[in-house]
C-alpha cells in the first residue's frame, strides 16, 4: 500500500514545496526491489520531478548520505521502504533539518522527529483491525476464509515547526486537509 500512494505523496510534497524538482529517495538496497525504485521514479516523473535512490543501510550512513544529497542539489527527500530507517528516525530528521531539506514519509510516527510531512495508512487503525482479525481466529474462524483487507483510512500529518525551520509557508489548502498538525 505504501507504494500505491507514491503519486499522492509526491503531489503533497510538491504542494508544500512548489519549486521541488530534484528529490532523493532514501532506501536500504536490502529492502526494496528495483521495481519499487522504478515505481517511485514513475510517480515523481509524472510531476516533473527527478528522483534518484540514496542508500542508508546503517546509522553511520546517515550524515554522509545527507552530505551527498546536498551535493547532488536535491530540494527534497522521500523516505522509501527501508529496514532500519524507522529506528533511526531521530537521526534522519535531525540531518534533514540540519541540511534544510523537507522530507516526506509514509509513517506518521516519524513526523515529530523533524520530517515535514507524512501521508499513509493510519497504523493505529490498522493494528486495531488486526486485533479484530485475531479475535475472529481465536473464536474459530479459519484464516483462509477471512477476506484480505486493504487499509481504508489514510492520514496526512504536517509538522509546522519543521516547515517554519525550513522557511516554508505551507498553503492553506494543505493545512486544511491535514488530519494532524505538529507544532
Amino acid at each position: 500500500m505504501a507504494i500505491d500512494l507514491n503519486g499522492k505523496r509526491f503531489e503533497l510534497l510538491k504542494e508544500a514545496v512548489p519549486s521541488l524538482s530534484r528529490v532523493a529517495l532514501l532506501i536500504n538496497f536490502s529492502t526494496p526491489s528495483k521495481d519499487t525504485i522504478k515505481l517511485h521514479q514513475t510517480a515523481a516523473e509524472a510531476l516533473g520531478i527527478s528522483l534518484w535512490p540514496v542508500e542508508i543501510s546503517n546509522p553511520d550512513d546517515i550524515e554522509p548520505a545527507f552530505d551527498k544529497i546536498v551535493q547532488d542539489r536535491a530540494d527534497g527527500i522521500v523516505r522509501g521502504p527501508a529496514s532500519g530507517l524507522f529506528d533511526w528516525r531521530a537521526q534522519v530528521g535531525a540531518s534533514a533539518l540540519k541540511h534544510r531539506l523537507p522530507i516526506m514519509t509514509y509513517i506518521a510516527e516519524e513526523v515529530p522527529y523533524g520530517y515535514l510531512m507524512s501521508y499513509g495508512q493510519d497504523l493505529p487503525d490498522f493494528f486495531r483491525r488486526a486485533v479484530a482479525y485475531t479475535d475472529k481466529i481465536l473464536k474459530g474462524a479459519k484464516p483462509a476464509d477471512l477476506p484480505v483487507e486493504q487499509p481504508t483510512k489514510f492520514k496526512l500529518v504536517l509538522n509546522l515547526k519543521t516547515a517554519k525551520a525550513l522557511g516554508l509557508t505551507l498553503p492553506q489548502t494543505l493545512i486544511l486537509s491535514a488530519d494532524e498538525m505538529i507544532g
